[in-house]
């Protein structure tokens, strides 16, 4: 993990929300992602500042839809991780998965009844 600099908690969310949304990515559906797999609700004014921030630091790419009348003629925006958004998340998650060993005992003692 030479000189990457960490991903926040909530573009974690995001790139994950994205990958296992696959296709079918775009501000709505990955919003209802991230409540669904996390119980978290999020705003649309948060979700598409991060993916501003996300595309620009290249860990994701955007392409508009074709507008719909069901939108009021507006393009869905689909997003798509990109290779360094996957390296992005493949280092986050091994440098975590470092950080827990050794201390799953404590949390399962320090669980409440």
């Amino acid at each position: 993990m030479p000189d990457r600099a960490f991903l926040g908690e909530f573009e974690q969310m995001v790139l994950s929300a994205v990958l296992r949304l696959g296709e079918q990515a775009y501000g709505a559906a990955i919003l209802t992602e991230i409540a669904k797999q996390t119980g978290r609700r999020v705003s649309s004014g948060a979700l598409y500042v991060t993916l501003d921030r996300l595309e620009s630091k290249g860990l994701i790419e955007t392409r508009r839809g074709d507008p719909t009348p069901e939108r009021g003629g507006r393009p869905k925006r689909f997003v798509q991780v990109t290779r360094d958004g996957l390296d992005a998340l493949r280092d986050v998650r091994e440098a975590l998965l470092k950080l827990w060993r050794g201390i799953e005992d404590r949390l399962e003692v320090a669980k409440p009844d």
